[in-house]
């Protein structure tokens, strides 16, 4: 599940930035949870995980982002436009770690390498539509028309920001609702492929 902190500062400066793609700062972040029994590690990601404001409840996993768009506009007489832009998405992935593996029993631990890394796959995806939004966001404003004043450029490029954005938050809702909607099979898929791998040699026992 995506928590979301948006910051976006729209900087006037006459001179421009130097040119650049939409950046990704990332990093890691992770709760310890415990438990020997599935019913256990259920109990401690209910308790222990992350909280999501748009859900109020506790998630397995979370990704906080903030996007940063500077703006920089070039003006001559009668004319102003975006002389370049730079869209910064900030984001903290939060991840669980089970830390009594070695207690617990063999088909526990299969069940547990298959959520986290699922985990870890829904969470980096969010990361993705974050960072492809950035990149379309920066288009879009490197691309919007001149006007006759650096006023109004700015606030069309106010507007762009705030429609790319409401897209952003779509995908990202639409994607959890597929994946919540999908999570019973997909596990149990994974699954299958995991012990497939551990039956063959490909991937250590659990």
């Amino acid at each position: 599940m995506m928590k979301r902190s948006l910051t976006c500062a729209l900087v006037l400066a006459l001179t421009a930035l130097p040119a650049g793609a939409a950046n990704l700062v990332k990093t890691y972040s992770y709760f310890a949870i415990g438990g020997r029994t599935l019913d256990d590690i259920e109990t401690q990601l209910s308790k222990h995980g992350p909280q999501v404001k748009s859900t109020g409840s506790r998630h397995p996993g979370a990704t906080q982002m903030a996007f940063t768009t500077r703006v920089s506009y070039a003006e001559s007489p009668g004319s102003c436009r975006v002389a370049d832009a730079i869209v910064t998405v900030k984001v903290k992935v939060i991840l669980p770690e089970w830390r009594s593996s070695r207690k617990a029993d063999a088909d526990v631990k299969l069940f547990w390498n298959t959520l986290s890394a699922d985990i870890k796959r829904h969470e980096e995806r969010h990361v993705e539509i974050a960072k492809n939004h950035a990149r379309q966001l920066e288009d879009a404003l490197k691309a919007s028309y001149p006007q006759k004043t650096c006023a109004e450029v700015k606030a069309r490029a106010a507007q762009i920001t705030a429609a790319e954005l409401a897209r952003h938050d779509q995908d990202q809702v639409r994607f959890d609702r597929v994946e919540s909607v999908n999570f019973e099979s997909r596990i149990l898929r994974l699954l299958r492929y995991r012990l497939e791998r551990i039956e063959t040699g490909q991937l250590p026992p659990a």
